[in-house]
């Protein structure tokens, strides 16, 4: 029996093959069949032009209905899909390119499904749950990016514990404004969708003149903190645009814990926050029916297992954890445990009962003067005070200390004042040293904050 992930995705597409998947900005509509169709004979050109099952075949364009037909066909010719960052430059893409060696390269999904005329591939191409479905470039936040092997087993596994853990059913309506090069919209929001037979109202992007009205029309929004620091800046996100929501789930970055709180004062809903990275999709959720508190990124989905191990690095086994990064053996050997864990490189607690905190990333740890500094920490007290809207706190080269903690923030203030300020609820070592503002932190495609770009920036600040 062949485990082709597209088999399972379209095996629950609604019998009713004329309703509506895609709900587009201008009012038309892209019905389930159509997707079908579409996807079957973009699949056999993919076929007839020499694409075995296994090749890699590369996307980079902007988000549409075409790049996910291109994405649906790779899996159905049991070739490997590998999504590409429209933002990326040539230089970049060339990177990827000659790392991946993709038999297909498409840059124009439109003009490439146009050309799509040949009689469609009706029976997917048979591939085992260990066969490779995507490989997926890790943001890069530090060092070269690495490209992560997930199977169609991994991906069928993650798909079907979010659909059970979210309580998708074919009556939802999914709001997707998220970019579909990364796991999150590509994987996370679209086979939620797929696996409930559900439509979803289908955004270029995130504008609040199309979501607000999107909103009206949905039942469930995944977005990132960004998403949800912009709803709350527009006066017109009211407890009433909100109510036939049932479910706002955030990811791909930390949400603060004052926008947790605004959103709940708003809409009197709780954001659902969850935990995942490219190598593993989802490892963790708040419950859809219980308590979601600020800061937790919830429990872990059934099949995966989770400990807190040296230096308290979370590390996780499971059947959605990839197997390795794409030739490249020597860092896989390195990111799993002898035993089979992979090592996330998030360092975080777990409760007696289960549930998941995260601090930040272990190589964003600072030592300074011996003493270890969780930057995650640091954050949350400065973005407390008065004058900051964000903050991220790193460790650059200090001749007494080692390392000093320095905090670059967005707002505004006194440096001495916050410092001070800071000082009274954080041991002297953990106080910031420095406060620097700026304008903008900067962030890659998913909103995380590259810390490494920062460092690089004020390494020499202590001299």
């Amino acid at each position: 029996m062949s485990e082709n992930l597209y088999e399972l995705l379209a095996g629950r597409f609604p019998a009713d093959r004329t309703q509506p998947c895609f709900l587009l900005s201008d009012g038309a509509s892209v019905s389930y069949g159509e997707l079908e169709d579409r996807v079957a004979r973009v699949a056999r050109r993919l076929v007839a032009e020499g694409v075995q099952p296994g090749d890699r075949v590369a996307l980079q364009a902007e988000k549409s209905v075409a790049g996910v037909v291109v994405y649906l066909a790779t899996l159905k010719a049991g070739a490997v899909f590998l999504p590409l960052n429209a933002a990326y430059t040539p230089s970049e893409v060339e990177y990827f390119l000659q790392d991946a060696e993709p038999a297909v390269f498409i840059q124009d999904p439109e003009a490439y499904l146009a050309d799509a005329t040949s009689a469609p591939l009706v029976d997917p191409v048979a591939r085992a749950a260990s066969d490779l479905a995507s490989i997926i470039y890790t943001s890069g936040t530090t060092g070269r990016s690495k490209g992560a092997m997930l199977s169609h087993g991994n991906l069928a596994a993650n798909a079907l514990a979010l659909h059970e853990a979210w309580g998708f059913t074919p009556d939802d309506v999914l709001l997707h404004a998220l970019p579909i090069f990364h796991v999150h919209g590509l994987f996370v929001a679209m086979h939620c969708a797929f696996l409930s037979g559900a439509p979803m109202v289908w955004l270029p992007k995130f504008g609040d003149a199309e979501v607000l009205p999107g909103l009206e029309r949905s039942t469930v929004m995944m977005g990132v903190p960004t998403f949800y620091t912009r709803l709350l800046a527009n006066p017109g996100f009211t407890r009433e645009v909100a109510e036939g929501v049932r479910l706002f789930i955030c990811g791909s970055a930390p949400l603060l814990p004052s926008t947790f709180e605004e959103f709940e004062q708003r809409t009197g809903q709780r954001i659902l926050e969850r935990y995942g990275m490219s190598e593993a999709v989802i490892i963790t959720t708040n419950p859809l029916h219980g308590a979601r508190i600020a800061g937790s990124v919830g429990y872990p989905l059934p099949g995966v297992e989770l400990r807190v191990g040296d230096g308290e690095v979370i590390q996780i086994r499971g059947p959605s954890v990839f197997s390795g990064y794409w030739r490249n053996p020597q860092k896989t050997a390195e990111e799993f445990t002898a035993d089979g864990f992979f090592i996330t490189g998030d360092v975080g607690r777990q409760d007696p009962d289960g549930r998941v905190w995260i601090s930040g990333r272990a190589k964003d740890l600072i030592i300074s003067g011996g003493y270890n500094v969780y930057p995650k920490e640091v954050e949350l007290v400065l973005d407390e005070l008065p004058g900051v809207t964000e903050s991220a706190v790193i460790g650059v080269p200090h001749p007494d200390f080692g390392e000093g903690v320095v905090a670059v923030v967005t707002g505004h203030g006194d440096e001495a004042a916050l410092i001070a300020q800071a000082r009274r609820q954080l041991a002297a070592y953990k106080a910031p040293k420095r406060v620097l503002f700026v304008d903008e932190l900067p962030r890659n495609a998913m909103g995380k904050v590259q810390k490494n770009l920062l460092r690089e920036r004020y390494g020499g600040l202590f001299g």
